[in-house]
């Protein structure tokens, strides 16, 4: 029993409260976070650190100071994101992104049990697709420095006749030759994908290679242990169930995926070096099977089984193995990372040889055989985007989730949208480069000194037009529902107020906050349209381009005068389009560059599109949550252990994301010690919608479960947050909609007009104080409660330690093996 405090004796200080803010999408310093000027670090680095108040530095030391108060506290990671000038180059990997987005986006399935068959094949096929997106850039650069320049340009005196930099190209020298000019252009797309390999490698060290806490959370076994669920193809790509449930970010290798990662980096990398070596090679052969060498002929024949044989090896490592979440996996496959990449490299430097072997009578005419390869390229995309749809139908049909967008199709439109803007940056980079080499002349032409790009590039580029004008109209009838909508609710805005005297013109601005949120929740049927028209123009292309082989304008020739006008008009705008959309993206690139505001806004992009780790593309931009979440795991873990007092984590937007995400990665033991305060959040809204595997109603009810002190603050004005939870349960999560404005109009308590706040600025509000000063009463009664437990088991609860005793001790069954330290 506790023994009574000796007569006169100072009571002792209860434990600290620490309120630890997470700061959503562009970023906050820490100044305005903590509402002070000169804020001090007290952990981390200059990437992402933890700030307080000077006065607050050495808050553990006197406790008795913050009675009734918590510790302010903030953790900024805005410049994992937008940090140095280098960050604005991500723009050209925003293709990888997006399709590394589809492996996320999956549908949810049955909590527990191992992962179903549909699983494993829904994880093949986006890392196939993601593969592919590899290949089209690499082709795309080979298309620019081995056929425009090298093939085309090189070729034809009008073309190097005016360049004098080409001049050691022309007729009589030694890189005249076909094959040492290709060998030569070549270095150029090798080059791209060197790095690409070591932007890969480089961000890899840099942000997400912190481990999940193992000391302080007894998560997983010691370095080198691996997953015994890997294995067969994609067998890690549903994680398991290791004993959390159906909260698959709570599992413990979740936010450290190394193995996988390196596995596809040197993949992917040996897959763009083969690309390269295709694209020399197969003309050379060509040649020599036309001509009758046979020595050559046979050297070729030789070369194209060794490059058919290393395709073969990169898809077998691709497919291979998934992701593995049961346990933090610390080996790698050494024999696929470092020779593949290697083996890649060797056979590149053999199909260099190959080409620049001597053969005098060789000219370069017409087209490398682009059409062809882009062709196939497309069309594998296309079978791959429709066999993740049926994957994906399946999977929502065994186990529908509410509100999942398009109907669990959300993945599979994701890797569709990666695979356009590939194929737009493609066909704008061929474009480009074609219009300066050939002057005036309009590329594939009759007057055009050059064949051109292949003729697939130009079909694409003559059904943008059409694309965005549908969209242009689908986006207009949006904003004729929006406006019909905000039309309707004024009237009834001033009488949410009570005592309010009506204003129109302030109804007006109030309804037509809350109508512009309210598209956030048609994004979906956008997104699906686009899609849709995506899949049918781009299947179109195809069929014009390989039916007659020729360019939009010149197969219209002999067709009605109005048809005949259209796919001219079609064609030539689609390619200023493409081309002013190119400008635009390097501009803007560049600018990022300079200008930090610029690149600070380029980082509200990468705080949604790069939270999830690269599952299926390595050479997306790098996942900033795998440092972050880690970070917020290790400060929550340790402050906790070492001080025994309770802790609220204040997420805001994407902060309420990473929030939550560590939350799910505590020990049941800190978690007890934990509240969790969201506002502004995206959590039920977007992230349930289009990652309902993750973040749908299942897991954020199982959330629910484990942190029963958990609030949510929304705004109807607010476009990004929203509730997280349908209310169930024995205390509700959400409360909201708050007002916004907090008064219609001007009265004694606001003497001046009321902003809308709609997504910012959530603290202003007087409910946040009082739910966060709430959720610290209700961690104060469950600590005690748990404390009590314990003292009465002979136990002294800490850090999660003696979870299971305390879970036999009150009657409930123990944390399964691997759940608590």
């Amino acid at each position: 029993m506790p023994q009574p405090a000796a007569p006169g004796a100072v009571p002792p200080a209860p434990p600290l409260a620490l309120e630890l803010f997470v700061h959503g999408v562009a970023g906050a310093a820490p100044g305005e976070l903590l509402r002070d000027p000169h804020p001090v670090r007290v952990t981390g680095d200059s990437t992402a650190a933890v700030f307080r108040r000077a006065e607050d530095a050495d808050a553990e030391a006197h406790p008795e100071r913050y009675a009734g108060r918590p510790v302010p506290e903030a953790y900024c990671w805005s410049r994992l994101t937008s940090g140095n000038g280098a960050r604005a180059l991500w723009l050209l990997l925003l293709p990888f992104m997006v399709a590394n987005l589809a492996h996320w986006a999956r549908p949810a399935t049955a909590p527990g049990g191992p992962p179903p068959r549909a699983v494993r094949a829904y994880g093949l096929l986006v890392r196939l697709l993601a593969l592919s997106l590899t290949v089209l850039l690499v082709a795309a650069a080979c298309e620019v420095a081995l056929d425009l320049l090298a093939w085309q340009c090189a070729g034809t005196p009008a073309c190097t006749g005016t360049r004098s930099w080409t001049g050691f190209l022309r007729p009589g020298g030694w890189w005249a030759q076909p094959g040492r000019r290709l060998a030569l252009g070549a270095l150029v797309p090798a080059a791209l994908t060197g790095l690409l390999w070591f932007l890969s490698a480089r961000t890899w060290s840099a942000y997400e290679s912190q481990p999940p806490p193992d000391g302080a959370g007894g998560y997983g076994g010691p370095p080198g242990s691996a997953d015994a669920s890997d294995g067969a193809a994609g067998a890690g790509d549903a994680g398991g169930s290791s004993g959390y449930g159906d909260a698959p970010l709570g599992r413990p290798g979740f936010w450290y995926g190394r193995r996988i990662v390196a596995r596809l980096r040197a993949a992917h990398t040996a897959a763009g070096l083969l690309t390269v070596a295709v694209a020399v090679a197969a003309p050379a052969l060509r040649e020599d099977l036309a001509s009758g060498a046979t020595g050559p002929a046979a050297a070729g024949r030789a070369v194209g089984a060794l490059l058919a044989a290393g395709a073969v090896t990169v898809l077998w490592v691709v497919c291979r193995r998934g992701r593995s979440e049961a346990r933090p996996d610390h080996r790698l496959d050494r024999a696929a990372v470092t020779l593949l990449p290697a083996g890649a490299l060797a056979l590149l430097a053999v199909v260099f040889l190959y080409a620049g072997w001597s053969r005098p009578g060789w000219v370069s005419t017409g087209r490398l055989p682009g059409d062809f390869a882009f062709g196939v390229l497309m069309l594998a995309q296309g079978c791959c985007v429709l066999g993740l749809a049926l994957v994906a139908r399946r999977l929502h049909r065994r186990t529908p989730t509410p509100g999942a967008a398009l109907g669990g199709l959300g993945g599979p439109a994701a890797g569709l949208l990666g695979c356009a803007l590939g194929g737009v940056m493609s066909g704008g980079v061929a474009q480009r480069v074609a219009d300066w080499l050939d002057g005036a002349a309009a590329p594939g032409t009759p007057g055009d000194p050059l064949p051109g790009p292949p003729v697939l590039l130009s079909w694409q580029a003559a059904v943008l037009p059409p694309l965005l004008l549908a969209l242009a109209l689908v986006a207009a009838a949006a904003a004729v529902r929006a406006a019909a909508t905000r039309r309707r609710t004024a009237a009834a805005v001033a009488a949410e107020y009570p005592g309010a005297v009506p204003d129109p013109d302030r109804s007006r601005r109030i309804a037509g906050a809350r109508a512009t949120a309210a598209l956030t929740d048609t994004a979906p049927w956008f997104i699906g349209a686009v899609c849709v028209l995506t899949l049918l123009l781009g299947a179109g292309a195809l069929a014009g381009a390989w039916a007659g082989g020729e360019v939009p304008a010149e197969a219209a020739r002999g067709a009605h005068p109005l048809v005949a006008a259209a796919a001219r008009l079609a064609q030539d705008s689609g390619s200023w389009l493409i081309g002013f959309g190119m400008a635009a993206f390097v501009a803007l690139g560049r600018r990022a560059y300079r200008d930090p505001a610029s690149r600070r806004t380029i980082g509200i992009l990468w705080d949604v599109g790069t939270f999830w780790p690269r599952a299926a593309h390595p050479f997306a931009p790098p996942c900033y949550a795998e440092r972050a979440v880690p970070d917020l795991t290790w400060r929550m873990t340790g402050w906790t252990a070492r001080t025994g007092g309770r802790l609220v984590i204040s997420g805001h937007s994407q902060g309420s994301v990473l929030a939550a995400a560590a939350v799910w990665q505590l020990p049941p033991g800190t978690r007890r010690r934990v509240a969790l305060l969201t506002y502004g959040s995206p959590l039920g809204r977007l992230y349930g919608r289009w990652f309902p595997a993750y973040f749908g109603p299942g897991p954020l009810a199982a959330l629910h479960r484990d942190l029963d002190c958990w609030r949510n603050l929304w705004r109807a004005t607010d476009p990004i947050g929203g509730p997280v939870t349908d209310g169930a349960g024995p205390v509700p999560v959400d409360r909201g909609p708050l007002p916004d404005p907090v008064a219609y109009g001007r009265d004694a308590l606001h003497p001046l007009p009321a902003p809308i706040l709609r997504h910012t600025d959530y603290q202003a509000d007087p409910a946040f104080a009082a739910e966060r000063d709430a959720l610290l009463e209700r961690l104060a009664a469950a600590v005690a409660a748990g404390a009590a437990v314990a003292a009465g088991d002979g136990v002294r609860e800490d850090a999660g330690l003696p979870a299971q005793r305390i879970s036999k001790a009150r009657g409930a069954p123990a944390d399964p093996p691997g759940t608590a330290g």
